[in-house]
């Protein structure tokens, strides 16, 4: 068995086109580039039982060789794939386990599955690649064209794989780094078996929301961390696609809370030890929620204000003219978040974060406490502070507010980080009651930030002659605040007699 630790890129035909004209490749190549055709059958049984199993079997012809080859297991990081690999070589364009007599394909391959395998899509590409040296790592870089399609339909293939033969995963990335400096990528976190899969299925693309952690209490607090950050880009990475191509607002909504989580993990990491990188990382991740907070202001904005009034009156001509001037400062917000610069940039970030994740702020020596020593005073001091802020809220105070709403979010998050900790059933009822303060002091925000926007509005040039729509639009929330506002305190009574799960 081999570990495959590749590094996927997706990327445009014409700056792959560019990219092989540029000296860096031709500066740190040991090899030349030699190009051949990969025709790969892939296989599983009519229920894909393999694919729901993690596996994926494949037939590759490489000129007149063909191999087997069984892929399992492993992990997705930031774009970096690393899976259990296991390859024989066979006689032609058919199934034989005959050569691949051994205990792990006997273990996810047994016999009686083996004789409901059947081919169930093909990927076939034109790949160019070449080895190079890097930082002292060997890397095969790879560029891959052609396509991925079932006996219905088909997609293109057009990406870059950076494949660790000798070295650390944090030298892909530095790479990584260096490529996109020449060319625009994205890191891909679909494998081409998957892409497979997914058309098989006719898989569309929907907004993606944070995958659950699993720990254990024999895992060290630099693993929990870790354990609990990479979900979080992740989390990031598969809305980003989405968040900068559509108009759909979850995909926006999402990319802020994978990284209003990230946040918190990144605030713990900083109570371990002091880092210039991680401080650096940090101020990046807020100035990004600032960002795209911004645009979510505005989307909520016409969401739930304007365009619920405009139906109510119809034909109004303030109203439609607030709806006008709140879409151009919206699409404004958007356009910066779409240009190319700035979606280089959200690759560039997360390739520093996998820089740092594989970097020496992990591998120095250092006591640290128990993850779940951790875990319980923080939550401990969380709920202490929440506690204390949610007392006497007997007036609309909104910087108050605001501070509250910021504790039950770094509550909650932490809370659902250490869970797995303790005990699961007492985690979700406290979760719960917490969930339902938090949505209340939400809705309280979207209040506060609608009569912010509709102050800016007010002096907007467009808006002269439509002052009654701002008034108007004030009036229509003012009935909604009281009754947010009281909805929150028994919100706040029913968590405070939630007992804490982080008990003995």
């Amino acid at each position: 068995m081999a570990i495959e630790t590749e590094l996927k890129l997706r990327i445009a035909p014409e700056q792959l086109a560019r990219l092989k004209r540029h000296a860096l490749l031709k500066e740190h190549q040991v090899t030349r580039p030699a190009t051949r055709r990969l025709y790969n059958i892939y296989y599983d049984t009519p229920k894909l039982e393999l694919h729901q199993s993690g596996m994926a079997l494949r037939l590759r012809r490489v000129g007149r060789q063909w191999l087997q080859t069984l892929k399992g297991g492993g992990s997705v990081k930031a774009g970096l794939h690393q899976r259990n690999e296991w390859e024989v070589p066979v006689h032609g364009a058919a199934l034989d386990f005959s050569a691949s007599q051994s205990a792990e394909w006997d273990q996810h391959l047994p016999k009686p599955l083996r004789k409901k395998l059947q081919p169930v899509f093909v990927t076939d590409f034109f790949r160019s690649s070449r080895m190079l040296l890097w930082q002292g790592a060997q890397i095969e870089l790879c560029m891959d064209q052609g396509e991925v399609r079932t006996e219905q339909r088909g997609i293109p293939i057009c990406e870059l794989e950076l494949e660790l033969k000798s070295g650390q995963p944090q030298q892909l990335f530095e790479l990584a780094l260096a490529i996109l400096d020449i060319v625009p990528f994205e890191l891909e976190v679909v494998s081409k078996a998957e892409q497979g899969y997914r058309l098989l299925s006719g898989y569309t693309e929907h907004p993606a929301k944070a995958a659950a952690v699993s720990l254990t209490r024999t895992d060290t607090l630099a693993d929990v961390l870790q354990s609990l950050m990479w979900p979080c880009l992740l989390h990031l990475q598969s809305n980003l696609r989405g968040a900068m191509a559509g108009d759909e607002a979850e995909y926006l909504h999402q990319m802020r809370v994978a990284l209003r989580r990230l946040r918190v993990v990144l605030r713990m990491a900083e109570k371990l030890r002091a880092d210039e990188q991680l401080a650096a990382l940090s101020k990046e991740v807020a100035a990004l929620c600032v960002a795209l907070g911004r645009i979510r202001e505005w989307d909520v904005f016409i969401a739930q204000t304007v365009r619920p009034m405009c139906s109510r009156m119809a034909g109004h001509a303030g109203l439609q003219a607030l709806l006008a001037a709140s879409e151009r400062q919206r699409d404004a917000c958007h356009a910066a978040l779409r240009g190319e610069t700035q979606a280089r940039e959200m690759q560039r970030l997360i390739l520093r974060f996998a820089i740092w994740m594989n970097g020496p702020y992990w591998q120095q020596q250092q006591v640290l406490p128990q993850a779940r020593d951790f875990a319980t005073s923080r939550l401990q001091k969380l709920a202490r502070r929440f506690a204390k802020s949610g007392q006497h809220l007997n007036t609309l105070d909104a910087p108050r507010l605001h501070a509250l709403r910021i504790l039950a979010k770094k509550l909650r998050y932490s809370a659902e980080f250490f869970s797995g900790l303790y005990d699961r059933q007492k985690a979700r009822s406290f979760l719960a009651a917490l969930s339902e303060v938090q949505e209340v002091l939400g809705q309280i925000n979207d209040i506060a930030v609608t009569h912010r926007l509709l102050d800016e509005l007010a002096v907007n040039p467009d808006l002269s002659a439509h002052q009654e729509a701002v008034v108007l639009a004030k009036g229509w929330i003012a009935h909604d605040l009281t009754r947010q506002f009281s909805a929150l305190r028994k919100a706040i009574q029913r968590f405070a007699g939630q007992p804490s799960f982080w008990g003995k």
